[in-house]
């Protein structure tokens, strides 16, 4: 199934069906409810809802006509101010069809929108407030300029808990006739951090391959290495092997094709589970955060990862 298509059948269209996000949910039907409200601001991490609750409002609202009254705008791709006093504007001036007396304008990641463009969008919310509100969905809130939040009721969202995702998991499990092993869902909760997004992607992936989902599969699709291969490496590092621990390194990058940048973040991980004073483990932290810092700066991968695994040899020789 084509990966739109996938999405769209597993998105909820109705306030009740979306999970996690309770007491806003509850808010924003309210101003449904009375066929008004304020522009809105979704503040939060990717793969919650944001996008979602955006769109069953306008379903609510405007029913069969929904397509005509609203618009959704990307702004990562098109962020600079032609987008706002062109596009936004022109479908901003029309009056809305049907007797909800405003159109929704959805711009969604607008926290990637240049301070000009966001400037415009601040007069642009002003001018056709009675003829449009705006939606505006961000992952960063501090982003966004003050005069565009202070024109909003502003919702911040939060990660999906565990019993959520299990929940979406299964459904869709038992729609797609999958059979998932204890394992691999747990491993599909723990690497989605919250992206309810990213476990449907995930699923997918694992479906095209085998009606029959394991941990090995789901780990390998995700591109994530096993927990127990990384914490062998901090372990042979810790023991000062440092050649030990190099060459394990490598053969689990290239074994789950991980980046430099992927490795820190699961060592890190692992390191919360090492048998090592608090002491230690700060100072192993602050070792992943400042490698991690060069790779994002443009530095070699395996010069850095090199660099981190002697800096953890050393506090295991201490």
């Amino acid at each position: 199934m084509d990966h739109a298509i996938w999405t769209e059948k597993y998105r909820p269209h109705t306030f009740s069906e979306i999970k996690g996000q309770i007491g806003i949910v509850e808010r924003v039907k309210a101003f449904v409810d009375q066929r008004n409200m304020p522009h809105l601001m979704f503040a939060g991490p990717p793969g919650v809802g944001k996008s979602t609750l955006a769109l069953v409002v306008a379903r609510e609202l405007f029913g069969e006509t929904w397509r005509q009254n609203f618009i959704e705008l990307n702004a990562s791709d098109e962020r600079g101010i032609d987008v706002i006093r062109v596009k936004v504007k022109d479908f901003a001036r029309t009056r809305a069809l049907g007797d909800v007396p405003f159109k929704i304008i959805f711009l969604d990641e607008c926290d990637a929108l240049t301070r000009e463009a966001q400037q415009a969008l601040r007069r642009t919310m002003e001018q056709y407030t009675i003829t449009t509100r705006f939606i505006l969905s961000c992952n960063y809130s501090s982003k966004i300029i003050d005069p565009v939040q202070s024109r909003c009721a502003v919702f911040r969202f939060k990660p999906l808990s565990s019993d959520e995702l299990k929940a979406v998991v299964d459904r869709i499990v038992a729609d797609e006739g999958i059979s998932i092993t204890p394992e691999a869902r747990d491993s599909l909760i723990d690497i989605s951090e919250g992206d309810c997004r990213r476990i449907s992607t995930l699923l997918q992936g694992c479906a095209a391959l085998s009606s029959k989902v394991d941990d090995k599969m789901v780990r390998s699709f995700a591109a994530v290495a096993n927990p127990s291969e990384v914490a062998e490496v901090l372990k042979l590092a810790l023991a000062n092997k440092f050649e030990d621990a190099r060459k394990k390194l490598l053969d689990v990058m290239l074994a789950y094709g991980l980046s430099g940048i992927d490795m820190i973040k699961q060592i890190q991980k692992q390191i919360l589970d090492i048998d090592l004073d608090s002491r230690k483990k700060m100072q192993l932290y602050a070792d992943c955060g400042e490698i991690e810092f060069r790779l994002t700066e443009g530095s070699d991968e395996y010069v850095q990862l090199e660099s981190l695994l002697a800096r953890f040899c050393l506090a295991g020789s201490k």
